[in-house]
């Protein structure tokens, strides 16, 4: 009895420690499917969901849904301390380790009650160890109990660090693609200030921002589960308007290099087919619904509208389709798993940004005229400095 119980110590003791090692310390993927953190996230995940699809206001829903990232968190640092207090209680008892008041030794309960204050290292000292065995397990405990203190403190600064670099980037997206985000109002509004040209630039933030979400994301998967300021953002629909946006320019927009756009469109891809890994989400059938033919031709008509002609050759429509296929099953099997709703190609009709509304606009929101007609302004002298510049001397 005594090797089962220590046995089963040295497992959760074991266990804890290599979860913390690859969830805190390990850079990389972790693709091994049995691990303390991916079962606990998976047991929670779902009830949790379920438990939201009841709630039928849309705020309270969403409220709701980004609470679970930061308490899953601290949940999870609670669920590896317990079980190092537990594998040491284990072994407590399977050692026999003559811990107890006095010299007396206590119960299970007072092993675990003795390894709980020495694992956060109170030293209370109403117990004691007595043998050199119990002295051994006290000071590794302790040991431990400080070093993963230690980590969890070096953890949630750089957690915070990465969610909000990712954030930034989103915010900057609802005055440049609307709210929610979409490729056929990026490219409107660029050309409206006539910015079309230096949507390379863009894309090239977009390239780096890709990077960083999977490096993050993959290192800290928990930050999947950590959601926007506004319920109509999110960093799986920026990805996607990401890549709606170098497809269209991938098949060609007259004017505007296709280089810098198949970069940010493989970069994004990657990052979202890692990142689907994490979840062990299988890529849905790739049906074509989110932009069907009518669909496509009012993109086409709404991009033409603003001086935007995208491709009409006879193969543009199928290259559009195959882009499409390689990233939107995997867009959409994280959408329905997330409960992240997808933006759409086409912008919605009497949609504001977030920007123009607020707790008190929210019956007549901010709006852009004021911006338009600076931008329609023209930029010359007034005619009295003109005529003093041309007046001859």
């Amino acid at each position: 009895m005594a090797l089962l119980t220590g046995t089963i110590g040295v497992l959760f003791i074991t266990g804890v420690l290599w979860d913390v090692f690859e969830t805190i310390v390990l850079p990389r993927r972790v693709t091994r499917r049995i691990r303390l953190a991916r079962l606990f996230y998976s047991f929670t995940w779902r009830p949790w969901r379920a438990i939201s699809a009841a709630i039928s206001n849309q705020r309270r829903h969403e409220a709701f849904l980004g609470i679970y990232g930061p308490i899953s968190l601290l949940a999870l640092l609670t669920v590896w301390a317990l079980c190092v207090i537990l594998g040491f209680a284990f072994l407590h008892t399977a050692l026999n380790s003559q811990i107890g008041p006095v010299s007396n030794y206590g119960s299970f309960l007072t092993d675990l009650y003795y390894s709980g204050t020495t694992f956060f290292t109170l030293g209370l000292g109403d117990v004691a160890p007595q043998g050199a065995a119990a002295r051994a397990l006290t000071v590794i405990e302790a040991s431990i109990g400080f070093g993963m203190l230690a980590l969890v403190m070096g953890y949630l600064p750089v957690l915070y660090q990465a969610f909000s670099r990712r954030e930034v980037n989103i915010s900057m997206l609802d005055a440049r693609a609307g709210s929610p985000p979409t490729a056929v109002e990026l490219l409107r509004r660029h050309q409206e200030a006539q910015a079309l040209p230096n949507l390379d630039q863009w894309l090239t933030d977009w390239e780096r921002w890709a990077a960083d979400l999977m490096e993050s994301h993959l290192s800290y998967p928990v930050l999947c589960f950590f959601r926007s300021q506004h319920d109509n953002q999110s960093w799986l629909a920026a990805l996607s308007t990401v890549l709606d946006a170098c497809s269209l320019v991938m098949v060609g927009i007259d004017g505007m290099p296709k280089w810098q756009a198949q970069l940010t469109f493989k970069m994004a891809r990657h990052a979202l087919v890692d990142i689907s890994q994490i979840f062990n989400t299988s890529p849905v059938r790739h049906d074509g619904a989110r932009l069907t033919g009518e669909q496509l031709a009012e993109l086409r008509a709404q991009l033409a509208a603003r001086e935007i002609i995208l491709g009409d050759e006879p193969d543009d429509e199928k290259a559009l389709e195959d882009l499409r296929a390689l990233y939107e099953p995997y867009t959409q099997v994280l959408s329905e798993y997330l409960i992240m709703p997808l933006p759409g190609w086409l912008p919605r009709t009497r949609a504001s940004d977030n920007w123009q509304t607020s707790a008190w606009e929210i019956r007549a929101p901010v709006t852009d005229q004021p911006f338009q007609k600076c931008l329609l302004k023209k930029a010359h002298s007034p005619a009295s400095v003109q005529t003093a510049l041309n007046k001859p001397k």
